[in-house]
């Protein structure tokens, strides 16, 4: 498997000199940060074996939530959390589509056009609930910002995935809309959803103040199916929520100036490679680092974590136990002794040593830190 940080260390020169005059702040702390991941140049933490007294210093991960290196464990944290907030209803993935014409717009004002877009889509099926005679009240939805297709280029999209079902506020019930018939369910028309979220996007971007691009589409895509359970679909979604644009086993070569990776195509189903010199490889990927602070997956309406109360309640009328099926749920991966293979304890962490070996001398015992 070719590390990240190695096509970083290979080719850092050659991207600053092309693309320095397109990166932000949060890019260079990206570079760094990926570039140092789990290195010896990295902070250390001290591990003591339970069973031999073995010690040793294991370097720490960075962190990093677009480093591919790190934060499987954090993915796996949010799947589950998802996955205790299901309800007994079908589940739909909707994704909503930034046309390419403003893409040079979201670009330039990412903080801006990113909330709008999240915003505009959840305001869309709200509506559209509010609107249904079967739901006739406010639906839970979870949505995740993504800046990338699979050949990593830039294409700012919204995923949501929301329950057929909907809480009226005023009488306090529960709706669920029944599947349709034939393969898959039906929720709403896409074609009018795309109406919709058009409209509210483009008021939003003149409320705003931006100035929309002088040619657009009048139709507008946005897509909407069944995912039955809604696990698949958020697997699907928290897959790449903490860890980056590009998994480092799909990195397949790195030499002669190029940069080779493989990915899935959407349309076919079958592995492609595409190859690029270095530097543009390392654009590819950090084009995609979101601005500081903005929050790539959010809940709305009775999935908000202020409803986890009214999660509950449901689940105990409806007599319904989520998280039956969550056998994909792993474990933080144990460190184990190199010399007895028994489980190695965390002593200490974020060490700096010059040492690039063996375990430093104590200045205090773990008990007084």
């Amino acid at each position: 498997m070719i590390r990240l940080a190695a096509v970083i260390d290979a080719f850092e020169a050659d991207f600053l000199a092309q693309y320095r005059h397109r990166l932000r702040p949060e890019h260079y702390r990206a570079l760094a940060a990926m570039t140092h991941c789990r290195t010896q140049s990295s902070l250390k933490m001290q591990v003591k074996c339970t069973a031999c007294e073995h010690q040793k210093l294991v370097p720490h991960s960075c962190g990093h939530r677009h480093c591919p290196h790190c934060q499987h464990h954090e993915s796996q944290q949010w799947l589950e959390r998802q996955m205790k907030k299901q309800v007994p209803a079908e589940y739909f993935l909707m994704t909503f589509t930034l046309p390419a014409e403003f893409r040079a717009l979201a670009w330039a004002h990412q903080n801006v056009v990113y909330e709008l877009l999240m915003r505009c889509s959840w305001e869309t099926v709200r509506t559209f609930s509010q609107n249904d005679k079967p739901l006739q009240g406010t639906p839970g939805a979870t949505a995740v910002l993504h800046t990338n297709t699979r050949r990593l280029d830039y294409h700012p999209h919204v995923h949501l995935v929301m329950p057929a079902a909907a809480i009226n506020g005023e009488d306090k019930r529960w709706r669920t809309k029944r599947p349709g018939k034939g393969k898959g369910g039906y929720l709403f028309c896409h074609k009018a959803l795309a109406k919709v979220f058009r409209a509210k996007l483009l008021a939003g971007i003149e409320a705003a103040g931006l100035s929309l691009p002088d040619r657009y589409p009048e139709k507008w895509v946005v897509d909407c199916k069944s995912v039955g359970s809604g696990e698949p679909a958020l697997i699907y979604l928290g897959r790449y929520l903490y860890r980056g644009v590009i998994r480092e086993k799909d990195i397949v070569a790195c030499g002669d100036g190029l940069v080779c990776f493989r990915y899935q195509n959407a349309k076919t189903g079958r592995m492609e490679q595409r190859t690029v010199a270095g530097a543009d490889f390392l654009w590819l990927v950090l084009q995609h680092v979101l601005p500081k602070g903005f929050r790539r997956a959010r809940n709305y309406g009775f999935l908000h974590p202020n409803c986890k109360r009214l999660i509950a309640l449901l689940h105990l009328v409806l007599k319904f136990a989520p998280g039956r099926s969550m056998a994909w749920v792993k474990e933080r991966a144990p460190i184990l002794c190199t010399c007895c293979g028994a489980l190695m304890a965390i002593v200490r962490t974020r060490l700096r040593s010059v040492f690039s070996g063996g375990v430093p001398v104590p200045i205090a015992t773990p008990g007084a830190l």
